[in-house]
């Protein structure tokens, strides 16, 4: 999901623990943010997809299930 989108400021707030811990660890925050936003998001859209897409899953494997797979003879294991 690497983007070439221009940066944009944004006003956080973080315990103040946590910000000392990540800046003794030279942790970059704004890499650290952006890296799992993706995941996050990824993960919100395939979710998005399995719910939007459930029925012709199911449909399909209800084909294999009954019919088999078209290409059954072909295999070789």
């Amino acid at each position: 999901m690497r983007n070439t989108a221009r940066k944009q400021s944004a006003n956080l707030s973080i315990r103040s623990d946590l910000l000392q811990q990540a800046k003794e660890y030279k942790i970059n925050l704004s890499k650290t943010l952006e890296d799992r936003l993706e995941q996050i998001l990824k993960e919100r859209d395939r979710e998005e997809w399995l719910k939007n897409n459930r029925e012709a899953i199911t449909a399909a494997n209800d084909y294999v299930d009954c019919k088999g797979l078209w290409s059954e003879e072909l295999r070789q294991f």
